[in-house]
C-alpha cells in the first residue's frame, strides 16, 4: 500500500468506525456522545479532503479508490446502528425505517457490484449519490447532538418533581439550570435530524435504483 496523505486520511476514517461504538462501550452519556459526535465529524470532513488531495496532488491509487467507499459505508452503518440502539423510544420507530432502507440499500448495491466483478466499473458514483452520502452524514451528526441535548436536559431536571419542572418551563421560576434550551435543542435537533435522515433515504432508494438500472444489460441471461 502506498501511504500518501490521502490514503492515511481514509484508513484513519476507516478505523474511527468502530471506534463509534467503543466510545460508548467505555464512557459515560452525555460524554459518549460528545466524543461519537466530534470522531463522526472529523471523519466526515477527512472524507472530503482525501479525495480533494488524492486529485489535486495527482495521487490516486487502487487501495485508495478501494477503501474511501468501505470507510464510508462503516460510518454510516455503525452509526446508524448506535443511533437506532441508543435512541428513546418516541425516537426509535421513526428512525428505524430510514436507517432500514440505508442499510438495505448498502447490502444491495455492494453484492451487485461484488456479482459484476471486473464490469463494476460501470457502475460509477454519481453526483446524486455524493449528495446522498452527504444528506446521511448530516443527519446523523444532527442525530447525535441531539443525544448530547437530551441528557444534559435530564441532568438539569436532577431533583426536581414534576411540579417544579413544569413552573420552570412555562417561565414561572428561574431557569438557572438552561433546561428550556436542552429541551428546545433536543426537540429541535431531533426533527431535523430525522427530517434529514428521510430525506438522505429517498436519495438512497432513488441512487439504489439507478445502479439497478445501469447493471440490468449485465444480468440478463444469454
Amino acid at each position: 500500500m502506498k501511504w500518501n496523505l490521502p490514503n492515511i486520511l481514509t484508513v484513519l476514517r476507516l478505523l474511527a468506525a468502530p471506534g463509534l461504538a467503543v466510545m460508548f462501550l467505555y464512557f459515560t452519556r452525555p460524554y459518549a456522545d460528545w466524543f461519537a459526535l466530534i470522531l463522526f465529524l472529523s471523519a466526515a470532513i477527512t472524507d472530503w479532503f482525501d479525495g480533494y488531495l488524492a486529485r489535486a496532488w495527482k495521487q490516486e491509487t487502487k487501495i485508495g479508490a478501494m477503501l474511501d467507499p468501505i470507510a464510508d459505508k462503516a460510518m454510516v452503518v455503525i452509526a446508524l446502528m448506535i443511533l437506532v440502539g441508543y435512541s428513546t423510544e418516541h425516537w426509535t420507530p421513526w428512525l428505524v425505517l430510514p436507517a432500514t432502507v440505508i442499510l438495505f440499500r448498502e447490502v444491495f448495491v455492494s453484492g451487485l457490484r461484488e456479482y459484476l466483478g471486473d464490469t463494476a466499473g460501470t457502475l460509477k458514483v454519481t453526483k446524486l449519490a455524493k449528495w446522498k452520502t452527504t444528506a446521511q452524514m448530516v443527519a446523523i451528526a444532527v442525530l447525535f447532538s441531539q443525544g448530547i441535548f437530551e441528557h444534559y436536559f435530564v441532568m438539569s431536571t436532577f431533583g426536581m418533581d414534576a411540579a417544579t419542572m413544569d413552573l420552570v418551563l412555562t417561565g414561572q421560576l428561574e431557569d438557572i439550570n438552561h433546561m428550556r434550551w436542552h429541551l428546545e435543542g433536543m426537540f429541535w435537533a431531533g426533527r431535523i435530524g430525522l427530517w434529514l435522515l428521510w430525506i438522505a433515504a429517498a436519495l438512497t432508494l432513488i441512487t439504489g435504483y439507478d445502479y439497478l438500472r445501469k447493471a440490468m444489460p449485465h444480468l440478463k441471461e444469454n
